[in-house]
Parts: structure tokens; sequence; C-alpha cells
């Protein structure tokens, strides 16, 4: 048997194990989450919420905004407070004082340590003790409980409507007011607060862990780290380290990539171009407005962290509040670079076949509309539901569902389902006269298909949640999405795209592309799959969930520690020849690739990655940290470097302006690393500080975040994100200067 017949098995069992076991897990959480009661009560008997009061106020969270504004169970936004955090500190203060004035006469803070100590064991005894009964379908609730939940009721209804006194508090939560705009619907929203703040502090049916694995963190109530979360996350790093040390004696074993001898010219310039191939530019077109439209919104949602009320003044969060702009900033950014990505494919298939199948053109640009009725369709409607100008099942289909990077109505979910259906049935077309005819390419295209196909099979995981489905079984699906979808399935077709293109380019053997891909995608999707559970780590899930999570997520890290390797083969290949510098800075962006590969992805992933680490910095600025530079500086930067790669063979005998994509991509890179190193990293590490000292509250409460020395951190980031600006305006300017004025060789 040969190696490349053994890797392929070894894909097939990797991938098909992996996905038993989510699926089995997935089952799991499924019997597992916490349950929504029939009615929850109190010792008197009085019906407190119902459970039509807490699926609609899940709604009605959703609807404005959802996880754009703050967090629930720490996954969303970062101005706002996480509301479980904050109603589960709220609840316990209000609790320990009433037991206090009763029992001495004075406030919880006033008595001595040990009548506090007293008095703590008494609250976590109420809170944490399982009172569901599954025969009655019912929770029952302590008198002083139900007293919390009026006094909180009312805080929270004037904070999301319009009561003065919170105004300054609003300003500093980015909240507009009348974000709610009713006292009923503000009514069935405190019941989707308390639920989920209950599945935070209950424990499990015989267990002496809560739901959310005691998450988070709370030193009143009895939320601390267990053993399992610092078991688990020794396991991770001892792992991390095992694998490491084997990846690295397989490639020192392995040797050096077997390259071809450098051709005397261009291979490109003897391909030939179909007529399809010219459309394409229209969709860098629209990745460059919507890469500047992302980057103005993200200044503004930026903004809002040290200007809740506004812009400089301007009130202009009556028309477009955080939520709205923050929606838009994250969604954008994963249209953009999926656009760039789909508009590479739809270049790479014809151009392995040399000619269009029928209707070719015509579904190029019926797809090219069709993305843009879903883009400006789905941010229209999530102005609309944010706005509460839709009911709440009209919001469900068209308007907000409040679920971070998956925010989009379900009808815009369906329509983009379609849309990369009708994009693969465009990759594949053409294609398939090629398998027919066993070429060497074969396995490498085989390989592209199957990423093609998982791109546009598994955003379906996008629908396997209701409207009013329990939030850890949408928790679990959103992550199929997120994870799966963006960096698992994105990240095979980028390995294979980049290993085509340098196979075509005749700079590397087809064989030892095909060999390459298989490995790299078997040790990615080895930690890839299982590593979606260290999302859901404190979303309802199971004990085994983070176990699983722990291990395989550390797995994710290994590929990125020999990321150098890579870099330096990329580099090398850009210095071979004369005319490959015409390939200079698209090679150039694929070394940023693998930079932020290892940085973003893997240093500052691996930092929130174990679970005793993300028990206390889960929704925190460590995790935008992570964010914006695994997905821009790796997603982004890619999608960048493949749309140059087209534009490159478009204008084969076309002199590039050098100076202008030089200030883009150094622009670009040097205000990412402004951006993280200068605000992002300190403002999170002085949160997880305050996180281990006094709690998740804590960490993300007005008072920490509106410290002086804080809003100068906040204000630091506008030093990297002007620079990084400069690099966006830079390319957009490169696209349309190159695309308009110079025309394509036929």
């Amino acid at each position: 048997m040969n190696r490349e017949k053994k890797l392929w098995i070894g894909f097939a069992l990797v991938t098909i194990l992996s996905f038993c076991v989510l699926g089995y897990y997935g089952y799991e959480i499924y019997q597992q989450a916490p349950p929504v009661p029939e009615k929850i009560i109190s010792v008197n008997n009085e019906v407190i919420f119902t459970e039509e009061e807490i699926k609609d106020g899940q709604n009605i969270w959703q609807s404005m905004g959802g996880q754009e504004v703050g967090t629930i169970w720490g996954h969303g936004a970062y101005v706002a407070p996480d509301w479980t955090a904050d109603w589960l500190h709220r609840e316990a203060v209000f609790i320990l004082n009433i037991y206090a004035n009763k029992d001495f006469g004075k406030d919880f803070d006033a008595l001595d340590k040990e009548k506090q100590a007293a008095l703590k064991i008494r609250l976590q005894a109420d809170l944490r003790d399982n009172k569901y009964d599954d025969n009655s379908k019912t929770i029952t609730l302590s008198q002083n409980r139900a007293l919390a939940i009026k006094h909180l009721s009312n805080y929270y209804k004037g904070l999301f409507m319009d009561s003065p006194e919170f105004d300054q508090l609003r300003k500093d939560y980015a909240i507009p007011k009348n974000a709610i705009k009713d006292e009923a619907k503000m009514h069935k929203m405190s019941a989707f607060f308390f639920w989920a703040t209950w599945a935070t502090v209950t424990n499990r049916p015989n267990s002496d862990i809560s739901y959310t694995h005691n998450w988070p963190a709370d030193e009143l109530v009895g939320n601390k780290a267990t053993t399992d979360l610092m078991a688990w996350s020794g396991v991770s790093i001892i792992l991390l380290i095992l694998c490491i040390g084997l990846l690295v004696f397989y490639h020192a074993k392995s040797g050096e990539d077997e390259t071809l001898p450098t051709p005397a010219e261009d291979p490109l310039l003897k391909q030939g171009m179909t007529p399809s191939m010219h459309l394409v530019k229209k969709y860098f077109w629209v990745v460059s407005l919507l890469m500047i439209l992302q980057m103005l919104l993200g200044i503004i949602t930026a903004h809002y962290g040290v200007e809740g009320g506004g812009l400089y003044g301007i009130p202009i969060d009556q028309i477009l509040p955080y939520a709205v702009t923050r929606t838009w900033h994250t969604q954008l950014a994963i249209f953009w670079i999926a656009t760039a990505w789909l508009a590479t494919g739809l270049y790479i298939a014809p151009a392995v076949s040399g000619k269009d199948p029928k209707f070719q053109c015509f579904g190029v640009n019926f797809l090219f509309i069709a993305l843009l009725i879903i883009v400006l369709g789905s941010m229209a409607g999530q102005w609309f539901g944010v706005m509460q100008k839709l009911n709440l099942i009209e919001n469900f289909w068209f308007g907000h569902q409040g679920y971070e990077y998956v925010d989009l109505g379900r009808f815009w979910q369906i329509f983009l389902l379609i849309g990369l259906f009708l994009w693969l049935a465009l990759m594949v077309r053409p294609l398939l006269p090629i398998l027919k005819r066993k070429t060497e390419e074969k396995n490498l295209i085989i390989m592209f298909l199957i990423s093609c196909s998982a791109i546009a099979l598994f955003y379906s995981a996008g629908l396997m949640w209701g409207r009013q489905t329990n939030l850890a079984i949408a928790e679990y699906w959103r992550w199929w999405v997120v994870h799966l979808w963006v960096e698992g399935f994105f990240e095979v077709f980028a390995t294979v795209v980049i290993a085509f293109l340098f196979v075509r380019l005749g700079l590397l053997k087809t064989k030892t592309a095909t060999l390459n891909v298989l490995f790299s995608t078997i040790v990615f999707m080895s930690g890839g799959i299982l590593g979606t559970f260290h999302h859901l780590y404190f979303t309802g899930t199971p004990t085994a969930v983070m176990a699983l999570g722990a291990t395989f997520s550390a797995l994710e890290i290994v590929p990125l520690t020999l990321i150098g390797y890579e870099a330096y083969h990329n580099y090398k290949l850009s210095k071979s020849t004369k005319w490959i510098e015409d390939y200079k800075w698209p090679i150039y962006f694929m070394l940023a690739v693998s930079f932020w590969n290892f940085l973003g992805a893997g240093i500052f992933g691996f930092i929130i990655n174990p679970p005793i680490a993300l028990y206390y910095v889960q929704g925190l600025n460590t995790t935008p940290l992570h964010g914006h530079t695994a997905l821009f500086g790796v997603y982004g930067m890619l999608g960048i470097g493949l749309i140059l790669f087209v534009l490159r063979s478009l204008y084969r005998n076309i002199q590039w302006n050098n100076k202008l994509i030089g200030t883009t991509f150094w622009s670009l890179n040097i205000g990412l690393f402004l951006m993280a190193m200068l605000s992002l990293l300190p403002i999170g590490i002085w949160q997880a500080i305050e996180s281990i000292e006094k709690g998740m509250w804590h960490a993300r409460s007005s008072e920490l975040m509106q410290e002086p020395t804080m809003i100068v951190l906040k204000w630091l980031r506008a030093i990297g994100d002007s620079i990084f600006g400069i690099g966006i305006v830079a390319f957009a300017w490169f696209v349309f200067d190159l695309t308009l004025k110079n025309k394509t060789n036929k």
C-alpha cells in the first residue's frame, strides 16, 4: 500500500470517527441540557415565570441584538456585562443583605468575616440546591429568591427601558434608551435572564457542580474552579508537548518538500482564459467595498467602548446602536472573506479544464447578484430587528437571530445555503472532465471538491436550531458553523488552493502537494473536529464535553508550531527565479498568514483554550484578541493573498503599483499587531487578573471598564486601527486602479 493510499484511509478514519464522537455527545447535550420548566413558582405557589415567558424572553433578547449586547454564558460582545454573571452576583448580594439585616440589623458588608462566612453557606445551600421537579416540570424557589427576582426585574427594566437613573450606566454599556420598548417584553426577557442564571449556579442532578460547570466564577455563591477543570487543563498541555515532539520527529524524518527545477518562465502565461474567469473581477470590487464598510463599522463599534452614547457627541445610538454596528462588523468579515475565497474557487475550477461548461457565465453572474441580495437584505433585516420593528416570528425569519456570527435571519440563512450549493455546482462542473481523465492532479482535485462540498454542506448546521430551541442546544449547533465551517473546512479549502497554485506555477510536484495536503488535513482534523467542544465547556454541557474539548483542542495548536517551516518554504519560492517576483506580494501575504497562524491562532488561541484558563477569561478581551488576529490575520490575509494571485494571473503583463500594494501589506500587518499589543492584550490581561481575584461580574463591570487607565488603553487602539485603516483603503484603491484602468489578457 503506497503512502498516498494510507493517507486517504487515515483521512477517512479520522473524519468518520471524529464525527461519530461529535454526534454522540451532541445527543448527550440534548439529554442533559438545563431544563426549561413549565413554571417557576415560589414556596407560596406564586407563579413567577412560565415556560412561554422564558422562551419568548430568549427571543426578545435575540431581537434586541442577543449576543451583540453583552454575553450569556460568556458568549457575545464585550462592552455590556455578561448578564448571567451580573444577575448572579446582584442576586447573591441582595439575598445576603436580607439575611444580614434580619439576623444582625445591618448590611452584609458591615459584618465580620465569621458571620459573613455563615451567611454565604446559607446562601449557597439555597441557590445550589436543584429544585427542579421532573414530574411536574416545575422549579420551586425560596421566598428570598422570589424577592430577588422582583428586585432585579425592576433593575433591568430601568436599564433596558428609559429610567433616568440608568442614563450613565446605559452609556457605559452602549445600550440605547428604550432598547426594549414595553414592560411586558421586559418581564419576559428577565425570565430568560433568570433561567440562564439559574443554570450557572444550580447543581446538576446527583452532582456538586452547576449545569455550566460552575461558570462564572463567584466566591459568594460557591462557583469556583473544579478539580476536573484543572486536571484536564494539565492533560491538554502535556498532550500538546507530546504531539509537538512527534510532529517535529515526523518532519525531520520526512525531510524537506521535494520541489521542481524552477521553470524558465511563468507557466500561467500559457494558461487559457475562459469568459467566466474574467467575471470574478466584480467579486473583488465587492470585497473591497465590504472591507471599507467593515472597517468604518469597526471604528464606530470600538468607539462605543469609550463613548457609549454616540460618536463624538452625535447620538447615533438612536439610529445605529452598538448592537447593529457590531452585528454588521462581524457579519461583513465573514461575508467578504468568504466572497474572496469563493471567487478564487470560481477562477480556479475552469482554469484547470481550460473551458467553461454551458451556462457557467450565467451561474457566476447569478451567484454574484444573489450574494449582494443576501448581504444587503440580511443587514436591513438586522436593523429592523434591533430597532424592535418586527414581531418575534418575523424577527426570527428576516431580522436578527441574536447568535454571534450567525445573526442573519433564517430566510437569509436558507438563501445563503442555496447560494453555496450553486457555488458548489459551479465548482464541480468544470472539474468533472478532468477527473474522468485520471490525470496526475486527480487526488488533489478530489480533495479540492471535498472541501468545496463541506463548505456548502456544513453551513446547513445553522438550520438545526429553531426559534425557541434550548440555548445549550443552539450553542452546540452554532459552533458547528463558527468552528467547523469557518475554522475547519475553509481551512482545508485554503490548504488545497495554496498547494494547487504552487503546482500550477511549476514550483511543487503534484504528488508532493497531494501528500502534504492530505497529511496537513489529517493533522488539522484530528484536533479540529472534536476541538469544537472547547467552545462548549460552560454552555450547559456534560463534563465529558469539557474533557474532549480540552484534549483535542490542544491538537489544533500542534501544526501551528511548525508554521515557520511553511513560511520559510514560501519565502524561498518567492526568491527562486526572476519571473516569480511578479508573485512577490501574493506570496508575502501567505507569509503573513503563517505569522498570524502562529501568533493569533496559536499563541493567543492557546492562552484561552485550556479549561482552567477559559474559566476565568471567557468573555473577556482575550477573546477578541484571538478573534481579530486569527480571523483577519489568518483568513483575511489569506483572502487578500488569493485575490492577488488571481489578479496577477488576470493581468499578466501589467506592471503593478508596488508602492500601493506594499503600503497595504505593511499597514495591515503593523496595524493589526499594534491593535493587539497596545490595547486588546493589556485590557484582556487586566480583566483576567480581576476575574481571578474578584469574579467575572467585576471583570466586566462598568466600575472596571470605565477606569481612567482602562479608557486610555481603549484609546490606544486608535493607533493600530488608524494604520490598519490605511491598509484597507490602499488595498481597495489598488484593486480598483488595476481593474478599471487595465484590460485583462484574453
